[in-house]
């Protein structure tokens, strides 16, 4: 009868501590990136995030956005412009700099994925002074509770506008790349 109880809670035992393990397993992060842009490859500079690991539920998470226009000509020449909410390849995420990452919890997770969506909205949404890549990263920013600017010197400039964000977030342990 001792043996048997002795078995059973060993297996209760390993039960809990699987499932405990499991759960400790279960975590999302959020990595801002930033792409300097190629005259070769006729590539602007660009910001976005990236959200990988896995939810609490075991869903595993894989995914990364930027905003940007649908045409860059239109971009540059238009004002207010068509956008599109992107997916980098796993190549060019990659040859980013990623300068930063968080963790998230899910209902974080779920917020961020919410606000993508928001910016999928249809319309003209893309202005590449008032509402760029750099607002999209930046809104995500703000959502996890950082502090964000947005000068007007670093519009354009992904790579120094996140070491700029980096510098006003101390608690992230970051360095500027």
């Amino acid at each position: 009868m001792i043996q048997r109880l002795t078995r059973l809670a060993t297996h209760l035992f390993a039960i809990i501590a699987f499932a405990w393990s499991g759960a400790a397993m279960a975590e999302v992060q959020i990595h801002f990136h930033s792409f300097n842009g190629s005259v070769l490859f006729g590539r602007y500079p660009h910001t976005f995030i990236v959200l990988d690991g896995t939810l609490s539920d075991g869903t595993v998470v894989n995914e990364n956005y930027g905003f940007s226009a649908r045409s860059s000509a239109a971009a540059i020449t238009s004002g207010w412009a068509e956008h599109m909410v992107l997916a980098e390849s796993e190549k060019n995420v990659r040859n980013t700099n990623r300068h930063f990452s968080i963790t998230l919890t899910d209902t974080q997770y779920r917020r961020i994925i919410q606000e993508v969506r928001a910016w999928q909205a249809p319309g003209k949404r893309y202005n590449l002074d008032e509402r760029n890549c750099i607002h999209f990263v930046g809104r995500m920013a703000e959502i996890l509770g950082l502090r964000v600017e947005f000068p007007g010197d670093m519009l354009r400039r992904p790579k120094k506008w996140l070491n700029h964000i980096t510098t006003l977030n101390p608690q992230l342990g970051a360095r500027p790349i």
